[in-house]
């Protein structure tokens, strides 16, 4: 079912229309659906509020999200966030329809979840990279690692290569391919410390830091279990990293005007000076 356009001022003195899309239970997603407000008192006809509906990571990207729901209100957009706490379910949902959009993944992570699982999501926009770190766990120092010590790294296949890329960069190993984004164990030519390589879901790996002997862990879960990757992290990546965080919609959502307006809004002055407050470069926005 079609919604009637709603004329909109954006924050920024700009205009813009949104439109809220067909049946929120088709393929295709509902990139936004609306819902009629009360009439006025002098009997025009009801204000639409748009509703936008986001699936997040609790940390950061619920905090960000959060942070620009009053922008957003101000065009007559109701953000709705709920919080994942995985990296599976946000995708399945916005391909499914019960998730206008999602902000958790960086792009190399997106292409390869929509190859394993034919799904069909795309980049509607990039807000920030959350630098990867390596913490200690029995062992405190890299310089003080042991042959045959044990390192957690992610199980999935583009965070499991980049944490690999970053032990190399450190030069604990050395990758067949460094340019390789999807190496996994055996693609390491040189492990010189015979290293062993524990694989666990990322989610996971803030909750095993003590029983192995370093940890690769994603900013995200590494703030959300109390970890500061500015000071606690023995390394880390720089801001050169690829792994840009995204809004990701379904094909064909990415110009909804209520996506463009949500991207625009991440993209503001006022989410860029609350990154950099509340997270003190454990998250670095890109725009």
């Amino acid at each position: 079912m079609k919604r009637k356009l709603l004329a909109l001022t954006l924050a920024l003195g700009l205009t813009a229309s949104l439109a809220a899309c067909g049946n929120s239970g088709s393929g295709s997603g509902s990139a936004a659906s609306g819902s009629a407000g009360s009439a006025s008192a002098s009997g025009s006809a009801p204000a639409e509020t748009v509703t936008l509906k986001v699936a997040a990571s609790a940390t950061p990207h619920a905090e960000i999200l959060n942070a620009v729901k009053d922008i957003l209100a101000q065009q007559g957009i109701d953000l709705q966030v709920t919080e994942y706490g995985d990296y599976v379910v946000p995708n399945t949902a916005v391909e499914e329809g019960s998730e206008d959009a999602n902000y958790f993944q960086h792009v190399p992570y997106l292409d390869n979840f929509n190859a394993e699982n034919g799904t069909h999501l795309v980049n509607a926009g990039g807000i920030h990279i959350e630098p990867m770190g390596i913490y200690a766990g029995k062992t405190t120092a890299l310089a003080d690692l042991a042959d045959g010590a044990v390192i957690a790294i992610p199980n999935d296949a583009t965070n499991e290569g980049r944490a690999l890329l970053l032990l190399e960069a450190q030069g604990l190993i050395k990758l067949k391919d460094s340019a390789n984004l999807t190496a996994t164990p055996n693609d390491i030519a040189e492990n010189s410390k015979n290293l062993t390589f524990k694989e666990l879901e990322a989610a996971m790996i803030p909750n095993t830091v003590e029983e192995v002997d370093l940890s690769v862990i994603n900013s995200n879960y590494a703030m959300e279990a109390g970890f500061s990757p500015v000071d606690d992290a023995l390394a880390i990546e720089d801001a050169n990293s690829p792994y840009v965080n995204i809004i990701a919609v379904k094909e064909g959502n990415e110009n909804n005007p209520a996506i463009l307006a949500l991207v625009e809004a991440l993209q503001s002055e006022t989410a860029r000076d609350f990154i950099s407050a509340t997270y003190g470069g454990a998250v670095i926005p890109v725009v």
